[in-house]
Order: C-alpha cells, then structure tokens, then sequence
C-alpha cells in the first residue's frame, strides 16, 4: 500500500469494481475507488490518513458508495458520507475519531406505518404502499424501490423499524420481495423517473430581485457566485428558509468551520413560514467544513443530491442548496493531481466541466415512477466562490454553460450595504419567457412589461452615470434627471431588502407587482407633468415619494389598502404641481 496524503494505492485488488467502497487500514477507514489498472486500485479515503502505513490490509465491500434512504432523514446532520453527527457526538464526543461506523438511519426507533396500499394491488416502482408522519411538517411516502413490480401478498400498519418487513411483493417472475422502510441508492447514479417536464413554474422566494428580475423555474438550476463578504451565504438562507420549496437539503461544501456552525445554530431557531415549526422540521443538512478531510467534499454533493432526489421521487418540490462548488472543484483538482492525471485550464481536471454538468443535470421537474403520475421538482442552487470574485476562472465558467440562472453578487454594492447584492446588470434568467407567461397569468397580465420597464429604466441610469462623471448632473435634461431619480427608487426601495426585517425579509409576488406599478406611475405621472411645465425639483421632493421608500414595511396583510391610499396621494400631488403651472 502507498499513501499519498487521501489518496492510497492499494494492490492485489483486481476482483474490486471501480466507486466500490473500501475499508482501509486496521481502523477501517472508509474509501472508494476511483481508479483501476490491473491489481492496482487508487483508493480515495474520506477520513484523515496520517500515520498509515505499507502493508496494511485494503479490504472491498463489494458495493458502491450508497446512502440509506428512509424515515428519519429530516431533522439530521451528515457529514459528506453520511454519517450522523449528532449519533457520533453521543458516542465520542465532539471530535470525529477515524473509522467510526454509525448507521445514517437510527435501527432502533419506530415509525408509526400507515398502508395505503391493500393486499392484492398490483404495484410496480415508484409506487407509494404507505406513509409515516416523519416531522409535524413532511409526511413521508414509503415506495416501492425501482425495478420491482409484482402483487402485493402481504402488508400491515402499526409501528416498526427502518429494518422491518412492512410488506411482501410477489413479484412477476415468481419470486417474494420483502419491503422494508429503508432503501440504499449508489450516490452517483442518478435516480429513475418516467418524464422529465419542461420547467414552466416560477420557484417563488420572495427576494424581489429574483423573483421579479430573475426568476428560477422550479426544477432548474442557478449558481450564486461572488467573492469573500459579496452574500452569497446570505442569499442561501433566505432560500432555503422562503423559497416555495417543501423540503430543503443544504449541502455545507467545504466551507468554514464557523459558517457551517451558523446554519446549525440558526435552522433550529427559524421558524417555518409555512407551519409555524421550525424550519429542521424539512430540512436535511450535510456538514462538510474545510478543516474536514478534502477528499469527503466530493462525496457531500452526490450524498445530498441523492437525498434530494428521493424526496422528488415522493412528489415533493425540493430545494438543493450547495456552498460552495468551488471546494468541490478543488477536492476534484487535488485528487486528480495526486493521480497524475495531464491538467486542464489552473490545474483543475480536463473532466471539470463534465463533473459539473452530470451534478446540475439531476435537477428537473419530472413525472415521477409509480401508477399516480405525481410529480416532482428538484432546484439546485449552488454557490460559486471564485478567487478574488474573477469570475473568468474555470468553476464559475463551466457552472455558466450549464445553468439558466446567474445572480452575480458585486463586492461593490456589498460595500454599500445594498442586500441583495445581486448585480442587476450583468445577471441574467433564461428562464425569464417562459416563466413570465405564468406571472402574467396568475399574477398580472403586465408583469413582463413592468419588469422590461424598470430594467429599462435601471439600464438608462447606467449609461446617464457615465455623462454625469463627464459633466455633472446639471448637464442632464429634466427627463434624464427624472430616470436617475426613478432608477434610485427602484434600487433603493425595490431592489434592496433586508433580510433581518420582520416584514422586509419577504414579498409575496402581490405586494411586488404593487409596489413596481407604484414606482413606474411616478415615472409616467411625472413624465407628463413635466411636459406639463411642472417644476423639476418641486416633481423630486413630493411626499408621496418618501411614502413610497416606505412601502416595503408595510405588512402583507395591509397592502391593498395602504397602497391605494399611497397612489391617490401621488397622482394629487403631481396634479396639482401641473395645475400651478
């Protein structure tokens, strides 16, 4: 055996199949393997190697790296193989001891097993025979696992183990399947589905900026780059906490120990909007900090993106949240490097952008197997963390060519304390047609044209910025003046949010077509007063203006009123500049 930092080269493995999971050492570590030639197996351990030596035994399992998949899930924390923490915690205290086994899935408790399914059903994948209430808020559909198909002999509620037969299928060869609550599914193989549906439906977060200006399809995919301090964490949670999402899985890739340790720390306290719980109630978290073995971080995304399927196979909307890839990518790097594998573009592998695709692509909203065609949607939103913010680095460009959805995070507006820091110029949605159709129809049949209006307005801004560092503001027209103060408006009381606001934090897609038409009727209305011959400055400092930067704190409940009463005050007081004229 030949150790090279994670990476071993094992011999005399020439039975051993490639991604088999491996024991390594007397203290079984666990590996994979991602390489073969001959006998010879590069074995890739997910647990610190030091004090390894040649000779120690390399034992395989036989079977891929797989994840156990089953009542119990929600609520927990995995490191990247899945292992739970707080199980290990119980067992050695708050440092992880190597090749420590604990079960993902707790053998010992009981779930209370309610069939919906009845003796003699014919039943096939997908199928869901029954349900255990798993948190106050996720309701967990038990399924028949994929390739099986027969008639079900035998099925009972009543409370059992994640080990325990809750049902016998005779299947159409003759043979009996036992069903368990429990399935395993290798983490890099992606799971079946019957159709997959084209992404038609908005996932509503209730961040205007993205919902209004870049929108994300349920079942698509975005990434969320920027540089150190730009938000991109930031953002994450306030997704994973009001996105219209049903489950959440937040993938911790490889990213500070105290970062990760705020998400533990917040989850728990949040409560849900939707149920009033707490938002562990259906979430999944996986904690793979960077003072964790490098080598799991590649692990961490296939686990939680796994997991997530199988929550998507159930007909739930799940939402993938993984920060960052960037540590995933420089995992790959270093073990490619260690394999001495011919380099690509900043030594990251030639296969990066491969990589990357096939973890993006397991998004989708599909047609899940089983007889009731139900459906489910899986949007995975992962953060990119390019040095210095450059986003012409590989990660960030082969993310690009992937995804549909960019949310540029600028350092600049950081600095200025503008959150989001979603840079509204450079972004881009190119689920924006399609999606936009909806919005037109369940939200108002203007929508698009009220977003391509302010996008207008924030574009003409830009350009007047540039003539205004040339030759002052006072060089403007008043029109142009009256783009730049609209354009302020849309930044200041639109497009900024605060996330630590009881009210600001969310905006339903009502109060956000509100409060864009009311900014937008400035504009018009003072347009025409100041064709009028209205006074420039007079136009600026109306009070309506101050009541609309305030808009955005007023309750949900109180939006219809409040707003209406806001828009008589605008349209009185523009009248009446134009009536003095």
């Amino acid at each position: 055996m030949k150790i090279s930092g994670p990476l071993v080269i094992a011999e005399g493995m020439r039975d051993a199949g490639m991604f088999d999971v491996v024991r390594v050492s007397h203290e079984h570590l666990i590996g994979e393997i991602i390489e073969i030639h001959g006998d010879r197996a590069s074995v890739q351990v997910y647990e610190e190697t030091a004090g390894l030596k040649p000779g120690e035994p390399v034992v395989s399992t036989g079977a891929p790296l797989s994840v156990e998949l089953g009542p119990g899930l929600i609520e927990s924390i995995y490191d990247g193989i899945q292992r739970p923490l707080d199980a290990i915690k119980a067992i050695a205290g708050t440092n992880i001891p190597r090749g420590i086994e604990v079960n993902a899935l707790n053998r010992e408790k009981r779930w209370n097993f309610v069939p919906t399914a009845a003796q003699g059903d014919a039943v096939k994948g997908g199928d869901v025979i029954g349900t255990v209430q798993e948190t106050a808020t996720v309701l967990h559909r038990i399924m028949v696992p994929p390739g099986v198909e027969g008639t079900l002999r035998q099925i009972k509620g009543g409370e059992y183990t994640v080990l325990d037969t809750v049902a016998r299928i005779q299947t159409t060869g003759g043979d009996t399947v036992e069903l368990t609550m429990m399935q395993k599914w290798p983490v890099r193989v992606e799971r079946p589905y019957k159709e997959k549906l084209p992404p038609n439906e908005p996932l509503l977060t209730g961040q205007r900026v993205i919902d209004t200006f870049f929108p994300v399809a349920k079942g698509g995919a975005a990434c969320v780059p920027g540089p150190f301090g730009s938000g991109k964490t930031v953002v994450q949670h306030q997704l994973a906490k009001w996105a219209d999402a049903e489950i959440v899985v937040y993938i911790g890739c490889g990213e500070r120990g105290n970062e990760m340790t705020d998400v533990l720390m917040e989850f728990p306290e949040l409560n849900d909007p939707r149920s009033g719980e707490s938002l562990m109630k259906r979430t999944v978290l996986i904690a793979n900090t960077s003072n964790m073995p490098v080598a799991a971080r590649e692990a961490s995304v296939y686990t939680g993106i796994t997991i997530a399927e199988y929550f998507r196979d159930m007909g739930y909307s799940v939402a993938l949240m993984a920060d960052s890839t960037s540590r995933w990518a420089e995992a790959l790097r270093e073990m490619s490097g260690r394999l001495e594998e011919m380099p690509g573009e900043e030594g990251y592998p030639a296969y990066l952008g491969s990589r990357m695709a096939q973890f993006y692509e397991r998004s989708g909203k599909v047609v899940c197997l089983g007889s009731d065609n139900r459906e489910g949607a899986l949007t995975v939103i992962g953060a990119v963390s390019p040095a210095g913010g450059d986003i012409s680095e590989p990660v960030t460009q082969a993310t690009l060519r992937i995804v549909k959805v960019y949310w540029g995070l600028d350092s600049a507006l950081a600095y200025k304390r503008h959150f989001p820091a979603i840079n509204w110029l450079s972004s881009y949605s190119l689920y924006l047609d399609r999606l936009c159709e909806w919005l037109n129809e369940n939200i108002s049949p203007d929508w698009k044209q009220l977003r391509d209006d302010a996008m207008r307005l924030l574009q003409q801004e830009s350009e007047l910025e540039e003539i205004v560092r040339l030759v002052g503001v006072d060089a403007l027209s008043a029109e142009d003046r009256l783009v730049l103060e609209v354009a302020k408006s849309i930044r200041e009381d639109y497009l900024h949010q605060n996330a630590f606001h009881e009210v600001d934090t969310y905006a339903s897609l009502h109060k956000q077509n509100r409060l864009m038409r009311m900014i937008l009727s400035y504009y018009t209305e003072g347009h025409e007063a100041l064709k009028a011959g209205a006074g420039m400055q007079a136009l600026f400092a109306i009070d309506a203006r101050e009541r609309i930067g305030r808009a955005k704190y007023i309750p949900e409940d109180e939006v219809d009123a409040s707003f209406d009463e806001i828009e008589k005050v605008l349209t009185r007081q523009i009248a009446a500049l134009t009536e003095k004229q």
